[in-house]
């Protein structure tokens, strides 16, 4: 009955993730369309013009309005050709058919594992480490491009994020966690005492001690930071007295190591990618990261040290 409703079609059934084939598009689109040839037709005699003019209007205030959808065009200019009631048209069979069209979309999508209407709003992914950029860069870019695409804004920024993923993965190639981990790895039991610790630290000249069980899985770790957290920073003594106080265990002070220890902690496996801690070191607020074999057992430790040598390791035997 109505030509552009088969273009229609091909956009809700083949394309149900583009921003011109969602519901307000194809609704609003298509009747506004019909409208603008309705006024066309009646207020311009020649007929070549009235079609000129009403698909030149129909894109001009699909445009604004948010529901720009190409067979809307063809809408236009297919009341403007019918020489008929044109608002008659625009309300049936139009709107009618495309409330159809619509309905049917919605369920066959649903049905068939594709969500329709397609959210067209970002996802907070927060996984920015892995595509080198942020949100207010895909603005900008869009800013710049200055064009009508047929992909969604939280698409594009998607896949964008994924594209970097896998350029990052390609970068790494397949260095996982066991190829870059400090061993074999310094570690305490919970008891152990403050000064123990703190000397183990010293002589090894490492900043974190992963804290583990009699099975040596980790429960914990403990790191300068938690020393310096407990040396009485209020008093005016200076920060070596301060520590001292605190791995002598004078006082009130905490003994051992269980006592001070951050848990629970984050861990990663031997056969992860090393490009899954990145996120971790650098929204995590990690410095250390335990890894550990399949038996939950540890098996070393990564720095941020070790990741920024292995990123530069790779991106100098690319150049």
């Amino acid at each position: 009955m109505v030509a552009s409703l088969g273009a229609s079609a091909v956009l809700v059934f083949g394309m149900p993730s583009s921003p011109l084939a969602q519901p307000w598009p194809v609704l609003g689109g298509s009747t506004l369309s019909a409208l603008v040839g309705a006024i066309c037709s009646s207020a311009i005699p020649d007929m070549a013009l009235a079609g000129a003019v009403a698909v030149g209007l129909s894109v001009a205030l699909m445009v604004p309005l948010r529901c720009l959808h190409p067979p809307g065009g063809a809408m236009a200019l297919y009341v403007v050709l019918t020489a008929g009631d044109g608002w008659h048209l625009a309300a049936f069979p139009i709107l009618f058919n495309v409330v159809v069209l619509v309905g049917t979309a919605v369920v066959y999508n649903n049905l068939t594992g594709r969500r329709y209407p397609h959210p067209q709003r970002v996802e907070a992914d927060g996984d920015v480490a892995n595509g080198a950029f942020t949100a207010s860069d895909v603005d900008a870019a869009l800013a710049h491009y200055n064009q009508v695409l047929d992909v969604s804004r939280a698409d594009l920024e998607g896949l964008l994020h994924l594209a970097g993923r896998a350029a990052f993965q390609r970068t790494l190639g397949e260095v996982r966690c066991a190829d870059i981990m400090s061993r074999p790895p310094f570690a305490v039991e919970a008891g152990v005492s403050l000064k123990q610790a703190w000397e183990l630290m010293r002589s090894k000249q490492i900043k974190a001690l992963p804290v583990v069980d009699g099975q040596n899985q980790v429960i914990g770790i403990v790191t300068v930071a938690d020393f310096m957290r407990l040396a009485n920073l209020d008093t005016h003594e200076g920060l070596g007295q301060r520590l001292r106080s605190l791995v002598m265990g004078r006082g009130s002070q905490p003994k051992d190591v269980g006592e001070i220890m951050t848990h629970p902690v984050q861990v990663a496996l031997t056969s992860q990618h090393a490009m899954d801690l990145v996120p971790l070191f650098s929204q995590g607020g990690h410095h250390h990261i335990p890894i550990v074999d399949s038996q939950e057992r540890l098996a070393g430790v990564i720095t941020q040290t070790d990741l920024v040598r292995t990123l530069a390791s790779a991106v100098r035997g690319r150049d």
